[in-house]
């Protein structure tokens, strides 16, 4: 997977504070952009996001991406209910794709997927048909839905 960096604007977005928007149509299952960042430890990524840190994503057993970095644009990609895009992980890096059909101009999201873990403390701003009203992975919608 590849993308050129030329893929993305960032910009004020309805959905909380600053976002990540297509500086170009794409079509399903095209790479937007890689969610880079430092490569961290387990114990380090647990002191991370005890003290906040809400751009980690796992990699593996031994590994996770601390995404807060200053060369990483796809830190500013919103979290919504209902994701233009997923985040993948391909050999051990961490691909934002298009779920459907984006036009230029559009605001790039994925669903977080936050486990039920402490869930109220994220609420969700996304706004779309649907909201669950907090980020969690869309296993656990009907569960904070009380369903």
């Amino acid at each position: 997977m590849s993308s050129n960096g030329q893929n993305l604007v960032i910009g004020t977005s309805l959905i909380h504070g600053t976002g990540g928007f297509a500086a170009r149509d794409f079509n399903p299952g095209d790479c937007v952009l890689e969610y880079i960042g430092e490569r961290i430890s387990k114990e380090e990524s647990l002191l991370r996001c005890e003290a906040g840190n809400p751009f980690i994503f796992f990699l593996d057993e031994q590994w996770n991406l601390d995404g807060s970095v200053d060369w990483n644009p796809a830190r500013f990609l919103n979290h919504s209910c209902a994701p233009n895009c997923n985040a993948e992980l391909v050999e051990g890096r961490i691909w934002i794709t298009a779920r459907h059909a984006i036009r230029a101009g559009e605001e790039l999201t994925f669903n977080y997927s936050y486990d039920l873990t402490e869930f109220r403390e994220h609420p969700c701003r996304c706004g779309a048909p649907g909201c669950v009203g907090y980020m969690v992975a869309e296993e656990f919608f009907d569960i904070v839905r009380g369903r």
